[in-house]
């Protein structure tokens, strides 16, 4: 069966490598005879596996020794209130960056537990780039500073973590795994697995414990990273299909090379878009500088906004899936996480082209 190319913003496209091996193991997980959906998330084989994968995300990350790994349910949009219910311990204020959509939605949770001030935002020339960061903006008396590494509907992306002489807290649900990040220059990353690692179901927190301390008197037992720590994420069931899942695609980012070969191939095939995008007369746009756009996610419109809705309907019949823009925003996008081939990008590029041709 001739599969289409699939350029979704999330759930997003699983390497085939993947998909493959779920196929085949999918009755028998580790030679028990019974599927990781059936198995016990205390079992011998599936303690074993969960093992491997906390070492395989410390050894593909180069997790500092000390940090925490957690693997949590819930998504980044749970984390956008856990993180302040676990860091308003002392101090209940923290700074944001605003660089769009996302970071706008976890300024928005974490003002329901103190408060939220943004010391730095691009809002005012519509989300075209990083803003300038004044070290000096900061609050040293914040409990940390939060910013948004990649913006996907937006489609801007940080180069280097901000310079930060408070915790340093980094929305990383779209990118990690993509780029090399720097993990003990934050104190606490978060990023759901269905971009870049996996399927949906699964949260990795990567957290410094230096910056626990107790968490508000509110918070429920199963959102107290302490707590969580110390049971290794097994407070409650995890979803141990996510879990399988995160742990094959950790092995198939090490069979191909590492995040740093991934890095150069993701940088190829954003570069291929925007080369269109850039070389199409004004046929098609996107505002975002060119430094800050993101390798992640590639948001574009047609100066014609009403052939928008017909270059999906064609996309579609043509094999290319999942290209219609967020809500929010509107146009178009082409989301092209670890596993879109640069073949499957270059198939979208010939196809855009094509469209210009006959439609400009």
């Amino acid at each position: 069966m001739s599969r289409p190319f699939n350029f979704s913003a999330g759930p997003s496209a699983l390497p085939m490598d993947v998909l493959l091996q779920v196929r085949d193991e999918l009755l028998d997980f580790a030679g028990t005879g019974v599927s990781v959906m059936e198995i016990s998330h205390r079992s011998q084989p599936f303690m074993d596996f969960a093992h491997r994968t906390d070492t395989a995300v410390r050894r593909v990350l180069a997790v500092p020794s000390d940090y925490h790994v957690l693997l949590l349910q819930g998504g980044s949009y749970l984390q956008f209130s856990q993180i302040p219910m676990n860091l308003f311990h002392q101090k209940k204020t923290a700074d944001y960056i605003h660089t769009g959509l996302w970071s706008e939605q976890a300024a928005n949770a974490a003002r329901q537990y103190g408060e939220v001030r943004i010391i730095a935002s691009s809002y005012e020339t519509g989300f075209d780039r990083i803003p300038e960061i004044n070290e000096s903006n900061i609050n040293l008396d914040a409990a940390y500073l939060h910013y948004t590494e990649n913006e996907t509907a937006q489609g801007l992306q940080f180069s280097k973590p901000p310079v930060s002489s408070i915790p340093l807290v980094c929305d990383a649900c779209s990118s990690l795994m993509s780029k090399p990040l720097d993990i003990s220059a934050h104190d606490l990353i978060y990023a759901s697995a269905q971009k870049n690692m996996g399927i949906a179901g699964v949260t990795m927190v990567l957290l410094n414990p230096a910056i626990l301390d107790k968490p508000l008197a509110s918070t429920p037992q199963a959102l107290d990273f302490s707590i969580q720590a110390k049971k290794q994420s097994l407070l409650n069931t995890p979803s141990t299909f996510s879990w399988y899942v995160l742990g094959l695609t950790l092995e198939w980012i090490e069979r191909v090379g590492g995040i740093d070969v991934l890095y150069e191939i993701n940088k190829k095939k954003a570069q291929h878009l925007y080369d269109v995008i850039d070389k199409s007369n004004g046929f098609y746009t996107n505002g975002v500088w060119s430094d800050d756009r993101s390798i992640n996610n590639v948001p574009f419109h047609i100066a014609e906004t009403n052939l928008e809705d017909l270059f999906v309907k064609e996309a579609q019949k043509n094999g290319f899936h999942g290209l219609k823009g967020h809500q929010s925003t509107g146009g178009l996008r082409a989301s092209i996480y670890n596993a879109v081939t640069l073949d499957a990008v270059q198939a979208l590029g010939a196809f855009m082209r094509e469209f210009e041709r006959t439609h400009g």
